[in-house]
C-alpha cells in the first residue's frame, strides 16, 4: 500500500472530516462537471480506459480537483502518488521519481503524480521533475487554482492537457448534501436528521459552488443541534445560518423581495440618485446580502450602463472589489460604498448593447466573408491575395486611413452610437466624420458611387484616400460657412460624406440631399438609423436634371447648396446651375468641389520610363492625351476658365474660386485594375477608347505592364480640384 492508498484509508476513518469522508470514489459518484464527465467525454473516457496523460485541473476551491486525482486513484492500474508543491522539496521529488522507476521496473506499472498547488512549483522543483515527465517515467497530474496560462511555469503547461473545473451550480450542491444525509457508511444516513428545505437552499446558495464549504457547514449544523423529543435532528433555517455564518437574503417569503430590492438597487444607480442607491444597499448587507454578490452586480453595472460615459469606472469598481478581498468586513464597507458612489454620479451611457446588434447580425448574416484586405496575407498570400489592398493605419497622418472592414454587404450599418455624457461625448463627432469618409471611400471604389457615373476611369481611384475626403469637406464648409437654422440641400449626396456634417451644423432645421439611385437611398438610412439627427433628413432620388424638384415640395427654396462632382454629368454645366436658381435664396450660397481630370493624376504617369518598351510608352503617351481631348466626354470638355467666364455672363456672384491639387497614397486593388481595362457598363472603359486610338495588341502589353508593377501596390495620385462658391446676384 503506498502513501496515497494510506492517506484515503486514513480519510474514511471515523472522525475525519465529513468532506472529506465524503469524497466520491468513482465517477458514477462525481456530482457536477459534466462537461468533463458526462459519458463519452473525453476525461470520462481516458480515465475508464486507463490512458491519462499529463494533465493540469484548473478551478476554484471546491470544486473537485483533488477528488479527481483520488478517483482516478481508485480507477486506474497505475501506481498513485500525491505531493504538495509548496511542502515538497527536491528529496521529496527524488524519492518519488525513484519509486516509479521500481513500480516500472519490478511490476510493469506507470506512476502517476498528483501535484496539488502546481502554480507554486519552482524552478528548482521543475528542473527536477521535467526530465522524468518527458521521458515517461511519470504522468503528472497538476492541481490549481489560478489559470494555468499565466501562473503555472509554460513548461508544464506545455507538456500537459488543460481541463478547467466549474464551481458547482446550487442543485449540485443540494444532490451532495442529500448524499450525505443518505449514506449510512461515511454520512449521516444513522441518525434521523430532518434538514429543512430552507436551510439546504440556503446552505447550496452561500457555499456559492464549494463542496467542501457546504459539507462542512452542515457537519456543524449535526454536531451542534441536539434532537428533539421525538429523537430527530431537526435544522432549522436559523441553524444554518449559524453554521454557515451568514444571514439568508429573504425579506420576505417568497424570496420576491430580494429581486425586487437588487432591482431597486441597480435602478437607483442608473438614474443617478446615490441616496437610494446607498439606502437600497444598505438593506441588502444588513440583510446578510454576499457582498461580492453586490460587487459583481456593480462591475457589470459599470459596463452596461457607465461604458464608455467613463471609461474608468470599470476600474474604480474592480479596485474596490479587490480591496475589499483584501481587508474584509467591516471595513470593506468603505470599498462598497466607494463604488457605489462612483457608480451613482458617473455619466451614463448603454452603447455597450451596441454588441448585441452585431451578434443579431452575425446569427442572420453568418455567410459574409472577410473582406480580402483584412484577410492574414502571411498564410496563402501568393495563391489567393490575401490581405492585397490593406492599407497599414500607423502609415498615414493621425494613424488613421479609409478603407473597408465590414463585409460589403454591411457596408453603412452602424451598431456603436457614442452616447452625449462624459468622455463618450467627446468621441461622437470624431467616430461620425471617419465613418463618412469610411463609407465615401467604400462607395467610390464601388460601382454605385456618386462620384463615379457607370465605369468612368478618369477619376477611378480619386477619393480613396480619407485624408483627402476630410479636406475637401472642411474646404466647402469653410465656403458655404452653413448656420444652425439655414435650410439646406446636398447634392449628390449619395457617398455621405457632406451628410453627417451638414446635420451637425444645421442643427434647427431639415436637411434635404439629393442621390443617384435607391440602392444608396437606402445605404444612407441605414447608416444614420437611430441618430438623433436622422428625423432631419429628407433623401431624394434625383430625376435627370439633378435638381431639387424631386422632392415635390413647391416652393422649396435653400439658403445653402453644396455637392461634390455634381457637374461630371452635364457636358455644359453652367446650365445646370442656371436651373438651380430657382430654388436658391436670395443672398443664398452654392459651393461645389469638381475634380478636374485633365490637370489630374493620368494612368500612363503610374510607370516609370523604365519599365515599358520607349516606343510602346509614346505611342501610350499620345493616344491619351486624345482621350483627354475628346470632346464627348462631358467630364473632359469643359475648362474652368471656361465655367468661371459663363458663370459671370449668367450675373452669378463668385464668392470664391480656386484650385488646389492634392497627393494622395492610394493602393490600386486588382478587382480596380482590371475595371480599367475590361467593360463593364455603358461608357467604355478606359482599355477600349485605347484601342480606338492604338489598337488592341498594344493596350494588352500596357494592361500587362500595369498588372506587374501597379496592381496591389500603393502609389502616390495626383488628383486636382476645383473649389468654387456662387451666389445669385
Amino acid at each position: 500500500m503506498d502513501l496515497f492508498e494510506n492517506a484515503l484509508e486514513h480519510s474514511i476513518q471515523e472522525g475525519a472530516p465529513l468532506a472529506d469522508r465524503m469524497r466520491p470514489r468513482a465517477l458514477d459518484e462525481f456530482v457536477g462537471q459534466n462537461h468533463l464527465l458526462a459519458p463519452g467525454r473525453l476525461l470520462r473516457r481516458a480515465i475508464q480506459a486507463d490512458q491519462l496523460s499529463s494533465l493540469i485541473f484548473f478551478g476554484p476551491p471546491g470544486t473537485g480537483k483533488t477528488t479527481l486525482a483520488r478517483i482516478i486513484a481508485n480507477t486506474t492500474r497505475s501506481h498513485f502518488l500525491s505531493i504538495n508543491a509548496v511542502l515538497a522539496g527536491i528529496p521529496a521529488i527524488r524519492e518519488c521519481i525513484e519509486s516509479a522507476r521500481r513500480f516500472l521496473s519490478e511490476q510493469q506499472r506507470r506512476t502517476i503524480l498528483f501535484v496539488d498547488e502546481v502554480h507554486r512549483f519552482n524552478k528548482t522543483q521543475q528542473d527536477a521533475l521535467l526530465p522524468h515527465v518527458e521521458n515517461g517515467t511519470v504522468v503528472l497530474i497538476g492541481a490549481t487554482t489560478e489559470n494555468p496560462y499565466f501562473e503555472v511555469i509554460k513548461a508544464l503547461v506545455s507538456r500537459s492537457r488543460i481541463f478547467q473545473l466549474k464551481s458547482l451550480g446550487s442543485e449540485d450542491l443540494e444532490a451532495i448534501l442529500e448524499m450525505a444525509l443518505r449514506d449510512e457508511d461515511r454520512g449521516f444516513g444513522k441518525m434521523h436528521i430532518l434538514l429543512e428545505e430552507e436551510a439546504k437552499k440556503h446552505l447550496a446558495q452561500v457555499a456559492s459552488g464549494d463542496a467542501r464549504a457546504a459539507l462542512n457547514a452542515l457537519e456543524l449544523a449535526v454536531q451542534t443541534t441536539e434532537t428533539n423529543e421525538e429523537g430527530i435532528l431537526q435544522i432549522s433555517l436559523e441553524i444554518a445560518e449559524e453554521s454557515i455564518q451568514q444571514r439568508a437574503v429573504l425579506y420576505d417569503k417568497d424570496g420576491d423581495a430580494h429581486f425586487d430590492t437588487i432591482s431597486a438597487f441597480i435602478k437607483s444607480m442608473r438614474g443617478s440618485d446615490p441616496d437610494a442607491a446607498l439606502y437600497w444597499m444598505a438593506k441588502m448587507v444588513q440583510a446578510g446580502e454576499d457582498s461580492r454578490f453586490l460587487f459583481r452586480r456593480m462591475i457589470i453595472f459599470a459596463s452596461e450602463d457607465v461604458g464608455l460615459a467613463d471609461p474608468g469606472a470599470l476600474g474604480v469598481v474592480h479596485a474596490a472589489a479587490q480591496a475589499f478581498d483584501y481587508v474584509g468586513m467591516p471595513e470593506g464597507r468603505f470599498h462598497l460604498a466607494q463604488a457605489c458612489l462612483y457608480l451613482s454620479t458617473a455619466p451614463k451611457s448603454n452603447s455597450a448593447f451596441a454588441f448585441f446588434d452585431a451578434l443579431k447580425t452575425v446569427a442572420a448574416e453568418a455567410r459574409d466573408e472577410v473582406p480580402n484586405p483584412l484577410k492574414d496575407g502571411n498564410r496563402d498570400g501568393a495563391a489567393f491575395g490575401h490581405g492585397e489592398g490593406y492599407l497599414y493605419p500607423h502609415a498615414f497622418r493621425d494613424h488613421w486611413v479609409a478603407q473597408q472592414y465590414l463585409p460589403e454587404s454591411l457596408q453603412g450599418r452602424v451598431f456603436y452610437q457614442p452616447g452625449d455624457q462624459g468622455y463618450e461625448d467627446g468621441l461622437r463627432e470624431g467616430v461620425s466624420r471617419k465613418r463618412e469618409a469610411q463609407l465615401a471611400s467604400f462607395l467610390a471604389a464601388s460601382n454605385g458611387s456618386s462620384n463615379l457615373e457607370g465605369e468612368y476611369w478618369e477619376n477611378r481611384t480619386l477619393g480613396d484616400s480619407g485624408e483627402m475626403h476630410a479636406a475637401l469637406r472642411d474646404r466647402l464648409f469653410q465656403l458655404a460657412e452653413p448656420e444652425k437654422n439655414h435650410l439646406c440641400l446636398v447634392l449628390q449626396g449619395g457617398d455621405g460624406l457632406l451628410l453627417g456634417e451638414m446635420l451637425r451644423k444645421v442643427s434647427e432645421e431639415t436637411v434635404y440631399s439629393l442621390v443617384e439611385n435607391e440602392e444608396q437611398k437606402q445605404v444612407l438610412e441605414r447608416f444614420h438609423q437611430g441618430r438623433p439627427e436622422a428625423s432631419r433628413l429628407v433623401l431624394a432620388v434625383s430625376r435627370k436634371d439633378g435638381g431639387p424638384s424631386a422632392f415635390g415640395i413647391p416652393g422649396l427654396r435653400f439658403e445653402r447648396v453644396l455637392g461634390r462632382n455634381f457637374l461630371q454629368r452635364f457636358s455644359k454645366p453652367w446650365e445646370e446651375l442656371e436651373n438651380l436658381k430657382d430654388f436658391l435664396k436670395d443672398e443664398s450660397r452654392l459651393a461645389l468641389a469638381e475634380t478636374m481630370p485633365t490637370r489630374g493624376q493620368r494612368i500612363s504617369g503610374l510607370i516609370g520610363e523604365e519599365q515599358l518598351d520607349p516606343e510602346l510608352l509614346k505611342v501610350w503617351l499620345e493616344a491619351e492625351s486624345m482621350l483627354y481631348e475628346d470632346p464627348s466626354n462631358p467630364r473632359l470638355g469643359w475648362e474652368e476658365s471656361a465655367l468661371r467666364e459663363k458663370l459671370l455672363e449668367k450675373d452669378w456672384e463668385i464668392r470664391s474660386w480656386k484650385l488646389q491639387t492634392f497627393e494622395t497614397p492610394t493602393r490600386i486593388p486588382v478587382r480596380l485594375l482590371e475595371s480599367w481595362f475590361v467593360q463593364d457598363g455603358d461608357s467604355p472603359c478606359y482599355g477600349k477608347r485605347l484601342e480606338e486610338q492604338i489598337g488592341a495588341q498594344p493596350v494588352q502589353n500596357i494592361h500587362q505592364v500595369l498588372r506587374r508593377h501597379v496592381a496591389g501596390r500603393l502609389v502616390s495620385w495626383r488628383s486636382c480640384w476645383l473649389f468654387f462658391c456662387i451666389s445669385k446676384q
